[in-house]
């Protein structure tokens, strides 16, 4: 038994399984059905069955890997295996994915407030109090930045599952009323393989759905009778809720509004159900899920900036907050000035999400299992894992900046942030 597990856990299997759900759940999910309506219907679950099998593939080199290495901790193993580059790169993946999730939650803020507000005040005019801009910045300094400043934060993220019920629901209520309105019969019609400039986007935004890599090992820890394969029954049974949840969120959103689906799912619905009270509902509960989450998302960011910059120190008031206000106005900066939410789902999505479900636990596994302990298929299938994972972030990348370069030429593309 390695010194570092003889701590015993306290969470029961079911909490367990609930939590890790609930930290794979994010805001991912509303850019499924964007997703779906890029690749068509048999090619995006074609695309989810593999993102999913290869992220349970990745926990399980991640829970052996920690047990071979000694340590419960995402950078911990990487210097272990590599040295100062090693946690170099997990920390940076870490907080790269962070950020995204955080930048997502406040877009998320930006469109889906001022829709609120309107159906509130039962008015379309555009005042200043309806400007996505201006509301994200209220929101922060109101709400997020006294959250973000507290020492500890309590866990916030349950508040997550009571949004996606409201979701679901909604997707449920609304699925049999599609109402766009199209002169084009074919566009009405799903398809089940489609290939376009945006299907680059479908591979990254499934990945950025599907991260939670960071949260194993924290939850591993705290499991109660703790072993290798019970934590793995415990990710089998969370990534098989989230798959059929992302599913239906997929699916439904995709037949309520076919090609007319847009990145961010709900903002959607606004241009048929702008005053439903259903989806008014379901906008506010994702809206306080969102605003909660994104302290306590921001809590890893500075630990890592911290532990990177002055891990030797003490804690400091000052310090502590002068990291909170800037990484938020940097969040805020990106929320404000990227044009849509699928560049952030795109972009993160191929980049940090990609390394941290496939790159760095097949380099952290090869680097630090034994070889005595590690079979040849095993071995031959981390490193086919590690070059699949280089494959799949480089092609897309490559293809996301291709895309925006080329639309960077078209300004009447995207002209409304969509």
């Amino acid at each position: 038994t390695v010194p570092v597990f003889q701590s015993p856990g306290s969470a029961s299997f079911g909490m367990s399984v609930f939590n890790l759900g609930n930290a794979i759940m994010g805001s991912g999910i509303l850019g499924l059905a964007y997703a779906m309506a890029n690749t068509g219907i048999a090619m995006f679950v074609i695309l989810l069955v593999a993102v999913a099998i290869f992220s349970l593939y990745s926990v399980h080199l991640l829970l052996k890997t920690a047990n071979e290495g000694g340590s419960l901790v995402y950078e911990q193993l990487g210097y272990k295996a590599f040295g100062i580059p090693g946690k170099l790169a997990a920390s940076c993946c870490i907080t790269m994915q962070n950020f995204g999730a955080m930048a997502s939650y406040l877009y998320i803020v930006k469109y889906e407030l001022p829709i609120v507000i309107k159906a509130f005040l039962d008015s379309n005019n555009n005042s200043w109090y309806t400007n996505g801009d201006y509301l994200v910045l209220i929101v922060t300094v109101a709400i997020i930045l006294p959250l973000s400043l507290l020492k500890n934060l309590g866990y916030l993220g349950y508040t997550s599952g009571f949004s996606l019920l409201c979701m679901i629901f909604a997707l449920n209520f609304n699925v049999s009323q599609p109402q766009v309105n199209t002169t084009d019969e074919e566009c009405c019609k799903p398809k089940y393989f489609i290939f376009n400039s945006q299907t680059v986007y479908a591979v990254p935004i499934l990945t950025f759905a599907f991260v939670c890599h960071p949260a194993i090992l924290p939850m591993y820890e705290e499991l109660k009778d703790r072993s290798r394969r019970k934590m793995q029954n415990v990710a089998n049974v969370s990534f098989l809720g989230m798959f059929v949840m992302y599913l239906l969120a997929a699916l439904f959103g995709y037949l309520t509004f076919n090609e007319a689906v847009e990145p961010e799912l709900l903002h959607t619905y606004s241009k048929v159900y702008s005053f439903d009270v259903v989806l008014l509902i379901v906008r506010f509960a994702v809206l306080i899920a969102v605003t909660l989450t994104v302290p306590v998302v921001l809590f890893p960011i500075r630990n890592s900036v911290n532990q990177l910059l002055c891990a030797s120190k003490d804690f400091s008031w000052p310090r502590h907050i002068c990291i909170t206000v800037a990484l938020l106005v940097c969040v805020n900066i990106l929320v404000i000035f990227v044009p849509t939410i699928r560049d952030i789902f795109g972009f993160i999505g191929a980049s940090a999400a990609a390394m941290l479900i496939f790159i760095l636990p097949s380099a952290f596994y090869i680097k630090l299992v034994k070889k005595e302990s590690m079979k040849s298929v095993q071995k031959i299938g981390a490193t086919l894992f590690l070059i699949m994972g280089f494959m799949v972030m480089i092609s897309s990348m490559a293809l996301i900046i291709a895309d925006w370069i080329h639309n960077a030429g078209s300004s009447d593309e995207h002209a409304d942030g969509h």
